[in-house]
């Protein structure tokens, strides 16, 4: 028993040094270009933390598809619901709705999720977004099927206004 409860302690510290030996960025960085046919790349997700009592969030992300696929729908149990939605200018009014459709994505082309474009919307929230925390949610593929997801919950980058 002793044994056994040795071993169970050492390969937990073993697991604690290469989890800690590596940088949290590293997780999100892209080495190869190329995405096998048939798959989806997640790239840069993260959430909005969310300002106290809002029912609604949004998330952002980049995906690439390695052949011509379809993001469908998104699930978490963070929301009662979650869609992907569109942002777009009608008669000098921006506007926003779900994408019934799904989201088209053409092979080998980044399509970005962004503030102000294309996003997750996650309604019906059933805790705040928290500045630090991680939201998971499945992202499911016409082609490529579901994908897990999991996004740093952090404040917006800042945009230089001279560019």
């Amino acid at each position: 028993m002793k044994r056994l409860f040795a071993l169970t302690a050492l390969s937990a510290a073993a697991l604690t040094l290469v989890a800690c030996g590596q940088p949290a960025e590293k997780t999100a960085e892209v080495v190869d270009a190329t995405v096998a046919p048939g798959t989806v790349q997640v790239a840069d997700a993260w959430c909005r933390p969310t300002p106290n009592g809002a029912k609604a969030g949004g998330c952002y992300l980049t995906l690439t598809a390695g052949s011509d696929d379809r993001l469908v729908s998104v699930s978490t149990a963070l929301a009662q619901s979650a869609e992907v939605h569109e942002m777009k200018m009608e008669n000098g009014v921006m506007s926003m709705g779900h994408l019934a459709d799904g989201l088209p994505l053409p092979a080998g082309t980044p399509v970005e999720l962004k503030p102000g474009g294309n996003h997750i919307m996650l309604m019906g929230l059933r805790d705040p977004l928290v500045d630090g925390r991680i939201a998971s949610f499945t992202l499911t593929f016409e082609k490529a099927g579901p994908i897990s997801v999991h996004a740093a919950i952090k404040q917006p980058p800042v945009v230089d206004s001279e560019e």
